[in-house]
This record gives structure tokens, C-alpha cells and sequence, in this order.
């Protein structure tokens, strides 16, 4: 499908980021106060319904995909854990709509459209505990100046670490899954990191970067 033009990540840092504990410990002692968007509080409600109906004792595992865009990923984790109620989020409609080029919605999983700042909220504030959370591929925002925007980095990783489970970040440039290894450290959290590979691409993303002979880094934590 790719015929492996990725670019290679650039970027003017040469290691992980100096303000990355700094900006994590000042993250965690606050909590957001910014408003929910609309949609992304219908969505959650759509999804407690789903998960109602899919498990009526809510007995039953919850894995998050997020930032999933078409959803590849998704279908491939629900077949992964079959067991578990695995739900995919990404921000992008017009993403979240081409999931059908990917996978169907299975009875164990769901893609949606939300902002995943407000549902990882949103289910923190509800109390859910994941037994798995993915994050695949997130946008690096390579510059130094950005550092701010990535998921480690903002206001966001305090939900991320309160939801619990095996997190699982993925990217092809290693100096971010540095710096989100740093960030759970910081958080007391320890961190497991690795070159990953894998005999199939599970997400677009993955098997553009391969193809183009790139490598595959992660980060595994037990939150």
C-alpha cells in the first residue's frame, strides 16, 4: 500500500528534552480545568452506553487505542484481547470514517471520535482502570519549542498515568520514547524501552516507516 517514502524525523534536539521532569511534576500536582468539548462528552456517553451493553456486569477488561486514526490498530488489538472491551479514539472524523477500509466493528471494540485530552479525562474522573492502554505513532512535534505539545510533556500525562494498566507507546523517533520513559520515571513509574518489530505493520503509520526502512522504538510501563 506504502511504497516507503517517509521522511526522517528531524528535529534540534539531540537528546531528550532538559524540561521534560519539570514539566511533568508541575503537571501532576495541578488538574485541568479547561471545558469539555460537546462532542467528546456525547461520545463518552455513547461509550459507557456500548459498554454497557456489551458487558451489563462491567466485569470485563477496557483497552484504549488512542490517537488509533483509521483504526487498524484497534481491529488488531480487540483480536489480540478478545476477552477485553477495546476502545479506539482519534480526534479526526475524517479518519475515524475510513475505519471500514480497516476493520469492521467487532462486538469487542468500538472507534470513535473525540479528544482524547477530554476522554482520557473524562474517564479518569469516572474512575476507570484500563488493563491495557496503546498509543501508536503520536504526533513527535519534533522542535525543541514543542516539546509542550507531546503527550508526556502536557497536561494530559496526569490522566494518562491515572488510568492504570500496561501502557505501550510507539514511535519512530527514539528520542521520544526517551523522554516519555524519562516522564513515567519522574512519575515513579518504571520503564521498560526497546527497539520493537514486529512480522506484520498493525497500524499505517508502522508500515509506511518500515517501508522506508525506518525503525520502530517503544516504551512499556505497568502503571
Amino acid at each position: 500500500m506504502f511504497n516507503g517514502n517517509s521522511r526522517n524525523i528531524t528535529s534540534n534536539q539531540l537528546g531528550p528534552h532538559e524540561k521534560v521532569p519539570e514539566l511533568v511534576l508541575r503537571h501532576l500536582a495541578n488538574s485541568s480545568q479547561k471545558p469539555f468539548n460537546q462532542h467528546t462528552l456525547d461520545a463518552f456517553e455513547a461509550v459507557k452506553s456500548w459498554r454497557v451493553e456489551q458487558d451489563p456486569t462491567l466485569q470485563k477488561a477496557i483497552i484504549f487505542d488512542s490517537c488509533c486514526g483509521v483504526g487498524e490498530s484497534t481491529a488488531h488489538i480487540a483480536n489480540q484481547f478478545p476477552e477485553a472491551l477495546v476502545i479506539g479514539i482519534d480526534k479526526s472524523e475524517l479518519r475515524t470514517n475510513k475505519h471500514a477500509h480497516y476493520g469492521e466493528n467487532a462486538a469487542n471494540y468500538l472507534v470513535i471520535r473525540a479528544d482524547v485530552n477530554d476522554f482520557w479525562r473524562l474517564a479518569h474522573i469516572a474512575k476507570w482502570q484500563l488493563s491495557h492502554h496503546f498509543l501508536l505513532y503520536p504526533n513527535p512535534y519534533p522542535k525543541s519549542s514543542q516539546v509542550q505539545r507531546r503527550w508526556h510533556a502536557c497536561a494530559a500525562f496526569k490522566d494518562i498515568v491515572s488510568l492504570g494498566g500496561v501502557l505501550e507507546v510507539r514511535s519512530n523517533w527514539d528520542i521520544y520514547i526517551q523522554e516519555f520513559a524519562l516522564a513515567l520515571e519522574t512519575a515513579g513509574k518504571t520503564a521498560s524501552l526497546s527497539q520493537y518489530q514486529h512480522a506484520e505493520p498493525q497500524t499505517p503509520f508502522e508500515r509506511k516507516y518500515w517501508a522506508s526502512g525506518q525503525k520502530s522504538w517503544r516504551v512499556i510501563s505497568s502503571l
